[in-house]
């Protein structure tokens, strides 16, 4: 297979990421896309695919309409930086506050490196602190 023909199934991959796991809510999808030992920056996913299903669970009760609209995809390589838009309504439990039915709109970048279609390490840039904020979580 050509390079070029490489980073497209690559670009593609990290579309399908966000899109299955994220967008449509496919549990099933985390153990196409994530590694069993996958690791990460955020220490509140943990390391593995295990600590990823527990946190993906947690952000998917707290947020029913959670959405990442993928705005770019840089492909080099095994590596994958995508920049992205997360908006969705917090109409669950989250950090042991209830559900408080307002709507957050932040923008981050992920950085992934894949091996064998399945994403072995990554890490997430994105506006926490405004998240935080929209959703008054630190109040």
């Amino acid at each position: 297979m050509s390079e070029k023909g490489k980073t497209e199934i690559t670009r593609q991959l990290a579309y399908d990421f966000f899109e299955q796991i994220w967008n449509q809510g496919d549990e099933s999808a985390i153990d196409r896309f994530i590694s069993v030992n996958t690791v990460g920056n955020d220490p509140r996913f943990g390391t593995g695919r295990e600590s990823f299903r527990k946190q993906w669970r947690a952000w998917q009760e707290a947020f029913s309409d959670i959405h990442f609209e993928v705005e770019e995809v840089i492909v080099e390589g095994d590596t994958v930086v995508s920049r992205w838009h997360l908006t969705g309504t917090q109409d669950g439990p989250l950090e042991g506050k209830p559900a408080s039915n307002k709507k957050v709109s932040v923008d981050g970048v992920s950085i992934d490196h894949f091996k064998d279609g399945q994403i072995i390490s990554g890490f997430d840039a994105w506006d926490a602190l405004g998240f935080r904020q929209q959703l008054d979580l630190d109040r």
